[in-house]
């Protein structure tokens, strides 16, 4: 797998959901902090989100708003005054009134006040996102532009029509769909930074020749016996110029970052209870058991058996 999607698959925890909104001014939503990341696409019409993190944000027809960490904010129409009007109506609530939620298709015909917009979350695990993720603003915005990001306007176009409705096949195709949706907004963010010369850390990292190399080598391999000399042959550079570049942009040097990686894999598969530990070491490169434990323990403060037991309720050992 490339580092973007083991980033998603590492720190993903359950399916995504959305509702979809139709609304005519005046209106203001509030969003309560969720432990995961929000997403909103304005399908139709204009609004503005409100954070304790930023100044309002105004949004048009195809832009999409992504906030990794769950953090609490309002959206409204775009006439909105974030220091006077009508209270803000949580989210979750008016979704579940007879005039809400995703059956928006029978609302009254559209005026020119009428907003559409589709509201979601992500089931993201923040206890060891990957540093990529956590790199993150606390809003990523990702205006509409004509030309731009195709993938990323392809999947709104195609979530807009899939929502528009009751559709054959929707319950599947959403959620598929909105993991596309993540994994372009991601994408679609890594180049507006580099594009706009904001490029640093993890963006970075991604598009230096030496440092990708070796970030993609353990990344396809992390059951090998990597060591700093074959990785720095396999970016193409010397020991000590991996070891700096890598450290600079990563945040950790080369090494640490591959034992890291690798106790994170093995903390998902420690979650597959049928998975014996002598297989779990093997997947991330440990000759015995006895060694990967240590490891393991070394990071997460507790043996993996152990480990195993608090998050499937396995008795410790039953499956090794």
């Amino acid at each position: 797998m490339d580092v973007l999607s083991d980033a998603v698959t590492a720190t993903r925890v359950g399916k995504p959901s959305a509702s979809r909104a139709r609304v005519t001014a005046p209106w203001r939503f509030r969003f309560a902090p969720y432990d995961g990341a929000g997403f909103h696409i304005v399908l139709q019409g204009s609004c503005l989100l409100w954070s304790e993190e930023t100044d309002p944000v105004p949004l048009g027809a195809g832009d999409v708003v992504f906030l990794p960490y769950g953090s609490a904010h309002l959206l409204a129409d775009a006439a909105a005054d974030p220091r006077a009007g009508r209270p803000a109506v949580p989210f979750e609530e008016w979704a579940r009134t007879a005039d809400g939620g995703p059956a928006d298709h029978a609302a009254e015909p559209d005026s020119p006040g009428t907003t559409v917009l589709l509201c979601g979350t992500y089931r993201l695990s923040h206890a060891r996102a990957h540093p990529l993720l956590a790199e993150l603003p606390a809003v990523v915005h990702l205006p509409a532009r004509v030309g731009s990001d195709p993938e990323l306007r392809a999947a709104v176009d195609l979530l807009g029509r899939e929502t528009g409705g009751a559709r054959s096949g929707g319950d599947a195709a959403v959620p598929a769909l909105l993991d596309l949706l993540l994994v372009y907004i991601l994408r679609a963010w890594l180049k507006q930074e580099a594009t706009a010369g904001r490029a640093a850390g993890w963006s970075r990292a991604l598009t230096d020749p030496a440092v990708a190399a070796a970030l993609r080598a353990m990344h396809d391999h992390p059951a090998r016996p990597w060591t700093l000399q074959t990785l720095a042959a396999r970016a193409g550079v010397s020991r000590s110029s991996l070891a700096r570049r890598f450290t600079a942009l990563v945040g950790r040097p080369p090494m640490d970052y591959l034992t890291w990686w690798r106790m994170g894999m093995a903390a998902r598969l420690l979650r597959d209870p049928d998975t014996t530990l002598a297989a779990v070491a093997r997947a991330v490169g440990y000759a015995s058991p006895f060694a990967f434990a240590h490891a393991f323990k070394r990071e997460f403060g507790d043996a993996p058996g152990r480990y195993r037991a608090s998050v499937t309720g396995r008795p410790v050992g039953s499956s090794e």
